[in-house]
C-alpha cells in the first residue's frame, strides 16, 4: 500500500452526490457549493466527476481521490500545515502552496471528503489562469509499467522539456471574454512553440502583459530557490498555477475594462517592470534542516515534519539557526496574510499544486528543478521578444 494512512470506514470513492441540474451554469450542488467556473486542468465537472466545487465561504474544494493518491495529498497538505510543524524547509514550503483548511464533508453525503483550501484567484477580478504541469516524468517511482507507457505517451516531450502546459484562460480586453485553451493545445507544442504558447498566456488582445510576465518570472525562480535548498521530498505529476489580473491599471473600480486606454495601460505596464532580472536569478540558499525521512518500506511514502532531535544539543549555534529561520518563515506568513488586496493588473501569483505523487527523499528533486530551469528559460524569452 503507498500510503500508511488508514482511514477506517471513510469511503474516498469516486463521489455519488453529483451537481443537480443541466450542463447550463453553475448548478446547486452540496451546501450551495457549484462547479468551479475557472478550473482550466484536471478533472472537470461532468458526467459522473465532481471536479473542483466553490464553497459559499470562497474557498475550493478538491474531492479526495481514491487510494492512494488522495490519501496521501491529504497526509501532505496536513503536514506542511501541521499547527505545531517546526521544520523550517516545510514553513518555508507554505509560501508556495495555496493555504490548507482540512478536510470538509457535507450532511448530505458524508462519506464524500474534500480537501479545502484557499481560492488563489479571489482577489482578481478578471484572472488569466495557466496550469503548468512539472518535472521531467509526470508518472512516479512506484507506477505500474502500463501507467509509465501510457504518461510518455501523452507527451513524450516530457522528459527532455520538463514541463506541459495543462491548460489556461486568457482574458481580452477588447472583447471583455476569455479564451480557454485545454490540454489538448498543450500537448501539441513542441521545442520550437513552447514561447509561442506562453506568449499566449500573457497577451490580452492589445499587447504583451510584460508586467505579468515579470512577475510570474520572481514568484517561480522563489519556488526554484526552495528546491535547491531542500532535501526531503520529491514531486511527480504536480503542477504551478499561475494567476494574474486580465483587467489593465486604468480599469474602473466596478471591474469594467476602460477599452479607451487599454493601449496605454499596457505601455504603463510594460515600462514600469523592475529591470534588475538578474537578481531574480542569483540563488540565495536558506538554511534548511538536512533530515532524513522514515520509510518502513520503500513503497510506504512516509514523511512527517521534522523534529529537533537530542543530537542537536550539541550543536547549538545550528539549533539557533533553525529556530531563526522558523521564526523568520512565521513572521513572513503572517506578513503576506496582512498585506492589503493590490489594485488590478499589479499582481501575479504562482502556487503550487497537485500532490498526490509526492514521495520523501534524500537527495534533491532533479526532475522538478529541471523543469523549472527550463521553464524560466522560456518565460525569460517571452520577456525579452
Amino acid at each position: 500500500m503507498d500510503s500508511p494512512l488508514a482511514f477506517g470506514k471513510l469511503d474516498v470513492s469516486r463521489a455519488t452526490c453529483l451537481p443537480r441540474g443541466g450542463p447550463s451554469g453553475p448548478q446547486a450542488h452540496l451546501n450551495g457549493c457549484v462547479p468551479l467556473s475557472h478550473q482550466v486542468a484536471g478533472h472537470k465537472y461532468g458526467v459522473n466527476k465532481v471536479g473542483i466545487l466553490q464553497h459559499p465561504d470562497g474557498t475550493v474544494l478538491k474531492q479526495l481521490q481514491p487510494p492512494p493518491r488522495g490519501p496521501r495529498e491529504m497526509q501532505f497538505y496536513s503536514t506542511v500545515f501541521a499547527v505545531d510543524c517546526r521544520d523550517p524547509v516545510l514553513l518555508d514550503l507554505q509560501h508556495h502552496l495555496p493555504r490548507y483548511y482540512g478536510t470538509w464533508s457535507s450532511p448530505d453525503c458524508p462519506n464524500d471528503s474534500y480537501l479545502k483550501l484557499e481560492d488563489i484567484t479571489q482577489l482578481f477580478r478578471k484572472p488569466c489562469i495557466m496550469d503548468v504541469k512539472i518535472g521531467q516524468r509526470s508518472y512516479d517511482p512506484f507506477a505500474s509499467q502500463e501507467k509509465r507507457e501510457q504518461q510518455i505517451k501523452k507527451y513524450p516531450l516530457m522528459e527532455e522539456i520538463g514541463f506541459l502546459l495543462q491548460g489556461m484562460r486568457v482574458y481580452n480586453v477588447s472583447t471583455d471574454s476569455f479564451t480557454t485553451y485545454d490540454q489538448h493545445y498543450g500537448r501539441g507544442l513542441v521545442k520550437d512553440t513552447i514561447k509561442e504558447g506562453l506568449s499566449k498566456f500573457f497577451y490580452n488582445g492589445e499587447c504583451l502583459r510584460k508586467d505579468a510576465v515579470t512577475a510570474s518570472i520572481r514568484r517561480v525562480q522563489k519556488i526554484l530557490q526552495w528546491f535547491e535548498g531542500q532535501r526531503q521530498l520529491n514531486f511527480y505529476a504536480s503542477s504551478l498555477l499561475f494567476v494574474y489580473e486580465g483587467l489593465p491599471l486604468a480599469s474602473s473600480s466596478t471591474g469594467t475594462p476602460d477599452l479607451g486606454p487599454a493601449a496605454n495601460s499596457c505601455e504603463y505596464n510594460n515600462n514600469n517592470i523592475d529591470q534588475s532580472l538578474t537578481t531574480m536569478y542569483a540563488l540565495h540558499k536558506q538554511a534548511c534542516t538536512r533530515s532524513h525521512l522514515s520509510s518502513s518500506t520503500p513503497g510506504n511514502g512516509t514523511w512527517k515534519c521534522q523534529r529537533p532531535n537530542d543530537n542537536r544539543a550539541q550543536s547549538p549555534k545550528l539549533e539557533k539557526g533553525e529556530a531563526d529561520e522558523a521564526k523568520e518563515a512565521r513572521d513572513e506568513r503572517r506578513t503576506v496574510e496582512s498585506e492589503p488586496k493590490t489594485r488590478a493588473g499589479e499582481e501575479a501569483d504562482v502556487r503550487m499544486i497537485d500532490f498526490a505523487h509526492v514521495f520523501p527523499s534524500e537527495s534533491r528533486d532533479a526532475g522538478y528543478t529541471y523543469g523549472l530551469k527550463n521553464l524560466l528559460r522560456a518565460l525569460q524569452q517571452v520577456l525579452n521578444d
